[in-house]
């Protein structure tokens, strides 16, 4: 079988900055904290030789995506794929967390965070990026069994996957943390969860 990592690039924000919520619109260079996780997901990795790899257009994405395949020099060009860009905040793009909780609450967030339910406003497309995930999941399924394919995303995409696979969805988080990944096994017949979350 072939194996799908996911992972979620690393933070733009550091300790004692202003976070806000960053989606599509908004192309953030990693932190100096986001540069240190990708140097721990490079370390996790190095041993793993990538058959393709796949990032979003954006910088935080394809940064970490680099620097985890900057350890092999048989490492895969990195593509960029459109579907795995960041969804769009809408209104509530660069607020503040208390801002974006005052003009939503904090029921439409956990739905955000619990069943991918979007909240008014925000611009995101779940079939589509569904559609895509689909998409991506079936290529792999054709590929060789010793395939290893590398996917960095970010968290409003990447929380679509689970609803994809052969997995009860209500025993995992959504959320991938930043500097986290996910490995799914992939075959012809369908594609389950082997971990979430991890970091390095």
């Amino acid at each position: 079988m072939a194996r799908l990592f996911v992972v979620r690039h690393g933070n733009t924000f550091d300790a004692g900055d202003v976070v806000t919520r960053v989606g599509g619109r908004t192309d953030l260079p990693l932190s100096s904290s986001g540069r240190n996780q990708a140097e721990a997901l490079a370390a996790h990795f190095a041993e793993t030789r990538f058959t393709a790899a796949l990032a979003s257009p954006l910088e935080r994405t394809r940064a970490t995506a680099r620097k985890i395949l900057g350890t092999r020099t048989d490492a895969p060009a990195l593509l960029i794929r459109s579907f795995l860009r960041e969804i769009d905040y809408g209104p509530d793009e660069n607020q503040p967390e208390e801002a974006v909780i005052a003009r939503l609450g904090v029921a439409a967030l956990a739905a955000w965070d619990e069943d991918a339910t979007p909240p008014e406003g925000w611009i995101v497309d779940p079939p589509a990026i569904c559609a895509g995930w689909a998409a991506l999941l079936k290529e792999i399924g054709t590929l060789d069994g010793d395939a290893n394919i590398l996917v960095v995303t970010s968290n409003g995409t990447a929380r679509f996957l689970p609803d994809l696979l052969d997995a009860a969805r209500d025993e995992m988080d959504r959320k991938l943390k930043t500097g986290a990944w996910g490995e799914i096994e992939v075959t012809s017949a369908g594609a389950k969860i082997k971990a979430w979350n991890k970091r390095p």
